[in-house]
Parts: C-alpha cells; structure tokens; sequence
C-alpha cells in the first residue's frame, strides 16, 4: 500500500493577511505579543487609553473619580502606584511590580476600578479602555528621568497647562484641594534616587 499525497490549496500556512487577534478599536492599538519579562528592581510607565467619545478626564467630577480609583488600588499584592499624569483621554501611570504577572493583576484592578467609576457617573455601560495598557520597563537612571520629566510636563505639551511642571492634575504638582496624595512611596532605586543621575533630556 502506497501513502496517499495530501494537496494543499497554494499560499496555506505561514502569515495571512488580516489573521490573528483584532484591535478592540478601528486602528490597531498595543500589540498582543507576550510582554516583556519585568524585574522587581524595574519600575515601570504605563499608558492607559480611553475610547473615544467619553468625558474628559481633566474635570472635577471625572477626575474626583480617578483620585479616589488610585487611592483604593494604590498598593495591592506586590503592585504600587508611585506617580500618574491625567490628560484628556489617557492616562500615564509609574508603577512598580514584583513581576509582570503581578503587574497584570495590579493594572487589571485599578482599570476595572476606573471602567466603574467612570461609567457610573456618565450613566453608561461598555469598555472604557480601548485597548490593553501600554508598558514600558524602566531600566536606567536616564529612561526614569525621562518618563519623570514626560509625566511632569506632557499635559503642557498638549496645550492643556500653562506651564510645565505646573499640572494640577498630575501627582508631582497635585493640587492641595485633593488632600493626601492617593499614591504609594516609590521602593525601586530608580524612581527613588536613580533618576537623578539620568542624563537630561533636551529642552
């Protein structure tokens, strides 16, 4: 007895056009490719999204909600949130993690705080997100000034404060009005006292 040839129909297996998971948005957001390993010495800067079409985050009433989602998910089972900038439509958090599954959990939690709270007071329902959160490892003195500098001074960048360094919505100049600070003392070197002998970004 002779095996039969099995035909496939020409171009079968390799990369496809349109294959794998689709964005929960119409552009493709963060990639779905296995996250870098993180290492408890690593802090990290997060990048949360917001989908479109929903109240701007820079108001009283939205951001009364956020302070008080960073403050109850600030510390929980290995996960910190150290500092954060609100913009508009997204939201810029350091954190630090024992590891990236910790991680996950700790941005997971604070994200379904947020989603909640949020949709509560809009009298909504749905995703808020748009897609996954945005990381990226911090591993030098120089990469943790910067992501400091850019927490510090990105609302002016986009024309949302007078000056930079002068944001009443981010945690390094967070406006008296709001009480105690709804964050977590910084416990890796970097954001300690690593940053200072990063390399000074451009002006």
């Amino acid at each position: 007895m002779s095996q039969l040839a099995m035909k496939f129909p020409a171009g079968w297996g390799g990369k496809r056009k349109n294959a794998g998971r689709p964005p929960k948005g119409e552009h493709a957001g963060v990639s779905h490719l296995k996250r870098e390993r993180l290492a408890p010495n690593h802090p990290a800067h997060i990048t949360l999204r917001l989908h479109p079409r929903l109240w701007s985050l820079r108001s009283v009433r939205s951001f009364s909600r956020l302070y008080s989602c960073f403050a109850a998910g600030r510390n929980r089972f290995g996960f910190s949130l150290c500092e954060f900038s609100v913009l508009g439509n997204h939201i810029h958090l350091l954190v630090e993690a024992e590891n990236e599954r910790v991680l996950s959990r700790g941005i997971q939690g604070l994200c379904i705080r947020i989603a909640k709270s949020l949709n509560k007071m809009m009298k909504r329902k749905g995703p808020v997100f748009a897609d996954r959160y945005y990381a990226h490892i911090l591993k030098t003195p120089t990469e943790a000034r910067r992501a400091r500098r850019y927490l510090a001074t990105n609302a002016h960048e986009h024309g949302l404060a007078a000056r930079p360094f002068e944001d009443p919505y981010c945690s390094f100049t967070l406006d008296a009005r709001w009480g105690e600070r709804p964050t977590s003392s910084p416990q890796t070197w970097l954001l300690r006292v690593g940053w200072r002998r990063g390399a000074r970004a451009p002006t």
